[in-house]
């Protein structure tokens, strides 16, 4: 599998998905503008990969400061910028909370150095603890999805046929996946197992990428578009539903591609299992529910053309939201990297999976 991104020489190479599943090349982003652009532009997507790239960002950023544009001859200066610079990264995308997620830990990370820093600190033992922490975001992300995929194959039968939506894989991760980390897990069991991938409107994410991935890995993958998901369901041709999340509220309310909830209230009709895997990361316990999660609107462009050619009369109206919202009610189980939750879901429970007593 292709690497979603890697450091190298004070550079973060990021893999560009606009181009896949035909050219495999990486944008080379040279300071934290460069990784802002890139999260808006979908060269680097899926919750976990954006808050993973939005930590080296940051990092890219406080590097690049021993420049003329920052100076900071103090520990506090060097926080405020950094401050500055997450605050810029942290609109890229709204709807992802991994992004705020990983930038709050980063910048947290950051305090605790300055506050307990000697007198006699070198301010690039400050962007060298910067570094060290966006590498661990990184390779946490990496290993809680193969966690969480070891979890989520429990609940997947022998020879299940599996619905997938979006792209919740390696490509949208720091690798492994989590939706298709699940399936990988269970292949890797020798489950023999199979997916349906729907396309995903309007950037055919489910088209061009999870369907790449998967023939990579030699899963046996059907493409279907996202209007054929519930004939699928009525003609059980489907076992279970799983897909990612880009942000999970208190009460198990999610933020998904937009297509989700469609699929969901099939599988609940159909009285399919409905999943959702996401790592820990994804939940924002500061929203009660999902009416206030914020969902992203994206360019008319994307609806009215297709691969550049324009496919809508001039003038037509458009409403392109990314993210649709799945009620907790209909969610089956989340699965995550420190365990799998059933309903009810609410505040208590997740508090207790994420902070277990000693």
């Amino acid at each position: 599998m292709v690497e979603t991104m890697r450091w190298e020489d004070e550079t973060l190479f990021l893999l560009d998905q606009t181009k896949l599943p035909h050219v495999i090349t990486y944008l080379s982003c040279q300071d934290y503008p460069d990784v802002k652009k890139a999260i808006q532009k979908l060269v680097v997507r899926g919750a976990p990969a954006i808050g993973a790239a939005a930590a080296y960002g940051l990092a890219l950023g406080m590097l690049k400061s021993r420049g003329v544009k920052f100076n900071a001859p103090t520990a506090q200066e060097f926080y405020h910028q950094a401050q500055t610079i997450a605050w810029e990264l942290s609109d890229a995308r709204p709807t992802a909370v991994n992004l705020s997620w990983a930038l709050n830990r980063m910048l947290a990370t950051l305090k605790s150095a300055v506050d307990n820093a000697p007198a006699s600190l070198n301010i690039n033992d400050l962007r060298s603890t910067l570094l060290a922490e966006a590498k661990a975001i990184y390779q946490e992300d990496l290993e809680g999805n193969k966690r969480l995929g070891r979890l989520g194959q429990t609940l997947v039968p022998a020879g299940a046929k599996i619905l997938t939506h979006c792209n919740a894989g390696a490509l949208a991760t720091a690798g492994y996946g989590t939706a298709l980390g699940v399936v990988r897990a269970a292949a890797a069991a020798g489950k023999k197992i199979s997916v349906f991938a729907s396309e995903t409107r309007p950037l055919l994410q489910g088209a061009r990428l999870t369907t790449f991935e998967l023939l990579q890995e030699e899963i046996p993958v059907t493409l279907i578009t996202d209007g054929m998901t519930g004939f699928l369901m009525a003609r059980k041709m489907v076992d279970l539903v799983i897909v990612g999340a880009d942000r999970i509220a208190a009460n198990g309310d999610v933020a998904n591609k937009i297509g989700t909830y469609n699929i969901a209230l099939g599988a609940r009709e159909h009285n399919l299992p409905f999943y959702v895997a996401a790592p820990v990361s994804t939940l924002d316990l500061n929203l009660n529910n999902g009416q206030d999660i914020p969902i992203e609107e994206r360019d008319p462009y994307e609806v009215t053309h297709f691969v550049g050619k324009k496919v809508a009369p001039c003038g037509v109206k458009v409403w392109n939201p990314a993210f649709d919202l799945t009620p907790g009610q209909y969610i089956t189980a989340i699965i995550t990297d420190r365990g799998i939750v059933h309903p009810p879901y609410n505040k208590e429970k997740w508090q207790r999976l994420t902070n277990p007593s000693p």
